[in-house]
């Protein structure tokens, strides 16, 4: 068997721009990484990269070259271990760019053995859960209107994204709206521990599901200090990247939350979500902006999850790819009856 690689660059306007404590973005930048065997299969892999783990589309298109060389001397998809070991040996950071060529290779994996990825993982469709749909940053009736569109299109789950002086208002604000909705909110560790107590505190009423990193990961004894003193549960992202970390966050928060990008492929995913239960930790998968390319893989992961954060595709004007199909927000593996990831080109 023998392998054909290419990748190539692409740029994605958001709907409206999307901020969080660190910025805010327009647009994103992905790269697609294509994987083709001698019978004309591809797998479809994409890289959402992150500055803030050191990432970008430059970076990404600098060492997939590298990548994809193991990938072909390699030469059979199936050798998934050895190829992430390789990987691994040739290039140790660079996390979405090797995650981009593990959703490939599995991608292709599946087609090949004409099954959906969460077959191949032996998980039941059945087991799917919700993805929430993020509210971000923005001056409180701007967030208003969002979060009424948002409910207006049926997503039941919302994820709003604090990190102001106003922080309150918008969670009074946005549970106003929607009533009814599943609601938790993230402070991508914009507060200082005794700030995110006391804001934590002032949430109790809204009924909240859980408040994610409310603390800057270069502060882990902040953490636990918050996991100890706040009246509803904490979730970790920036805090855990890899397995690894997994242990040093269990006494610390309820929720660990992965995401593909930071950890660099689908077999360290379920590595995460396994130690996680290990630890009596819930476990949500992320994402950051990205395409259907890397979107539907992690959307396969969902029978293993307690919680979903998988709107990456929702939050783009358009997306080249169709991926697993979310009506209203659920992931359902069962509607979407392609091989491998689902994502096709649109």
């Amino acid at each position: 068997m023998s392998l054909e690689t290419s990748f190539e660059r692409i740029t994605l306007p958001l709907e409206f721009p999307f901020t969080i404590s660190r910025g805010t973005t327009t647009e994103c930048e992905n790269v697609i990484v294509r994987i083709e065997d001698d019978e004309g299969r591809v797998g479809i892999g994409g890289a959402g990269p992150s500055s803030h783990y050191g990432e970008s589309a430059d970076t990404v298109e600098a060492v997939l070259p590298d990548l994809l060389a193991v990938v072909e001397d390699v030469g059979d998809p199936h050798q998934l271990a050895r190829i992430e070991r390789r990987m691994r040996e040739t290039i140790d950071r660079n996390a979405a760019a090797r995650c981009a060529v593990s959703i490939a290779l599995h991608d292709l994996v599946c087609k090949q053995l004409e099954v959906p990825l969460y077959e191949y993982w032996g998980l039941d469709p059945a087991d799917s859960v919700e993805s929430s749909y993020t509210i971000g940053i923005d001056d409180t009736e701007t967030m208003r209107e969002k979060t009424e569109i948002a409910v207006d299109r049926g997503y039941g789950t919302l994820k709003v994204k604090l990190g102001t002086d106003r922080d309150v208002e918008i969670v009074e604000t946005i549970r106003d709206v929607a009533p009814d909705a599943r609601l938790y909110v993230d402070a991508n560790e914009a507060w200082t521990p005794k700030e995110a107590v006391r804001k934590i505190d002032a949430f109790a009423s809204y009924d909240l599901e859980f408040v994610e990193q409310p603390v800057p990961a270069e502060n882990p004894e902040g953490l636990r200090y918050v996991y100890e003193r706040a009246s509803l549960p904490i979730a970790a992202d920036e805090s855990l990247i890899t397995a690894d970390d997994v242990p040093q966050v269990a006494d610390r928060c309820d929720v660990a939350n992965l995401k593909l990008m930071k950890c660099g492929g689908l077999r360290e995913a379920t590595r995460i979500i396994h130690a996680a239960e290990a630890h009596g930790l819930e476990v949500m998968c992320g994402c950051m902006s990205e395409s259907n390319a890397s979107i539907a893989a992690a959307g396969h992961l969902a029978p293993l999850l307690d919680y979903a954060d998988l709107d990456g595709s929702l939050l783009l004007d358009h997306d080249p790819f169709d991926g697993v199909s979310m009506p209203d927000g659920y992931i359902d593996l069962e509607g979407t009856p392609r091989v491998g990831t689902g994502v096709v080109e649109d």
